[in-house]
């Protein structure tokens, strides 16, 4: 039943497709938009005529691939290659937040923030000790950071 469902969702927007005279079906998608915003409608548009994976897992086994992917990208030291690994596997990371239907923007956004704020911490934190960034190490930064995700209200 399920695939029948498909099959007619696919002839209904091919039909609509078809009518608009749009040429490519990913016509129409702004050039202007963020890369991650792209991406994300990308993957919708394709979805809509069927080029997407059944289910979660699907998408979650092609993550798994292109991380497989950049790792041996990076051992290769080719730095094109390593380029264009981190294009897919950033791609792929949005098709899971599409399929998890969390905007990928919408994330990203709130983690920067966690960021501002915690690294704003380390600072702050540093600052009352009488020491600038420059006059700490990594272990001590980290520890801040440690600290500063343990007051979670402030800091998510």
């Amino acid at each position: 039943m399920a695939d029948r469902t498909n099959l007619k969702k696919k002839k209904l927007t091919s039909k609509v497709f078809k009518k608009k005279g749009r040429g490519s079906w990913l016509k129409g998608i702004p050039k202007n938009l963020s890369p991650l915003r792209q991406a994300y409608r990308l993957a919708q548009r394709a979805s809509r005529v069927g080029f997407d994976w059944p289910n979660l897992k699907g998408v979650l086994r092609k993550l798994e691939e292109e991380w497989a992917e950049f790792q041996e990208a990076l051992c290769s030291k080719n730095h094109q290659r390593i380029f264009e690994e981190m294009g897919d596997l950033l791609f792929v990371l949005t098709n899971v937040a599409r399929f998890l239907q969390i905007n990928p923007e919408d994330a990203l956004k709130k983690t920067l923030k966690k960021f501002r704020l915690r690294f704003q911490y380390i600072e702050s934190s540093l600052g009352r000790k009488g020491k600038s960034l420059s006059q700490s190490n990594l272990l001590e930064m980290d520890h801040l950071w440690e600290e500063a995700k343990q007051k979670k209200g402030r800091f998510k």
